[in-house]
């Protein structure tokens, strides 16, 4: 699957839990009932995939982990804050770099509408 197709898959998901669910909940409530509808979807995901932080000869072995990582090839970062902020964006960024991934979401799903919480990170793309 190409990476657009992989994002179209997973907002699906992650709108039938926000469907249900509605926001006002732990990004880890979110987080486990995602990882249930990815499990039904049939796409491959890492769930708190540990991402490396290589600083010259230096590798440090858990230096950060994603909240997702479909198909080996795009990375999802959940939130259920308030308002997403430049932080979370360059969280997004770094992870992106990092794992040399071209394409990532930030999903935040304390909002009325999922769609005005879902922002697309392109990496070189």
């Amino acid at each position: 699957m190409r990476e657009n197709e992989i994002t179209e898959e997973f907002i699906g998901c992650a709108m039938r839990v926000h469907r249900k669910l509605g926001p006002g909940l732990l990004e880890s409530v979110y987080e486990e009932c995602v990882a249930y509808e990815l499990t039904k979807s049939g796409l491959f995901f890492e769930r708190q995939k540990a991402l490396p932080v290589v600083y010259k000869t230096i590798k440090l072995e858990a230096g950060y982990r994603v909240d997702f990582m479909l198909e080996r090839k795009v990375i999802i970062e959940l939130k259920a804050v308030e308002i997403l902020n430049d932080v979370h964006l360059a969280q997004l960024m770094t992870y992106l770099r990092l794992a040399d991934c071209r394409l990532g979401l930030l999903i935040n799903f304390n909002v009325t509408l999922l769609r005005q919480g879902i922002r697309r990170v392109a990496n070189n793309l």
